[in-house]
């Protein structure tokens, strides 16, 4: 699914399209936070600071993402 597509669905009146519209945006969002993550982990950035960019705390984040 492209951009377009996937901005046409959210504004889709039928629930069905709308929740895959989500579903969509909530896997896609999971995959740029793990790039996002990897290279922050890979510049020295602390749990601790990675927690506070995306506004959850260290160790949620670590438990997430530790390896």
């Amino acid at each position: 699914m492209n951009a377009d597509e996937l901005s046409e669905q959210i504004r889709s009146t039928s629930p069905a399209i709308g929740l895959r519209a989500v579903g969509a945006l909530h896997r896609l969002a999971e995959q740029v936070e793990a790039v996002h993550v990897g290279a922050a982990r890979e510049q020295g950035w602390t749990w601790e600071q990675i927690g506070d960019a995306l506004g959850v705390s260290r160790q949620s984040i670590h438990a997430k993402y530790r390896e």
